[in-house]
């Protein structure tokens, strides 16, 4: 699977909004540093994540956006569905036939596998979710999952 650019970065956004989402609301402009995420396409972004239901927004000074549901609520595979029109494309080695060729064996046994791996691969992005997303960024910068800091 390989995922678009604006995938990756409504992946970016909405783990930055998922980390501030007890904070409240979260100004654009820190989003696109934070984040790496040109600004404007950061804005398309996040008017196309409102109109899915996934953000919300606040206009004025104090704008800026917030999650609309809790980050455990919000799986990977929603959002690549809305982001990405398709979650996972279909591999060309599923296809039954190519222009009228005639699909040998082989080929239908690479389809069978093909098609395993694309059920396997959808069946993680619907458990994986904002927050575990999270979680995930939080271990690979070495913070505690509460926020705690241990030093001996």
């Amino acid at each position: 699977m390989r995922l678009s650019l604006r995938g990756e970065y409504a992946l970016r956004a909405l783990v930055a909004l998922g980390e501030t989402y007890d904070s409240g609301i979260v100004r654009i402009q820190a989003i696109s540093e934070q984040r790496n995420i040109p600004k404007r396409f950061l804005e398309q972004i996040l008017n196309d994540l409102k109109s899915g239901g996934f953000v919300e927004s606040r206009r004025g000074v104090a704008g800026g956006y917030r999650l609309a549901r809790p980050p455990e609520e919000i799986t990977l595979a929603a959002l690549l569905r809305h982001v990405e029109r398709a979650l996972v494309p279909l591999p060309a080695a599923t296809k039954t036939h190519r222009r009228g060729a005639r699909v040998d064996e082989v080929q239908a046994a690479v389809g069978s596998v093909m098609l395993e791996v694309r059920t396997a691969m959808v069946a993680v992005l619907e458990h994986v979710t904002v927050a575990d997303l999270c979680e995930r960024v939080r271990k690979l910068r070495g913070e505690q999952a509460d926020g705690a800091d241990y030093v001996i």
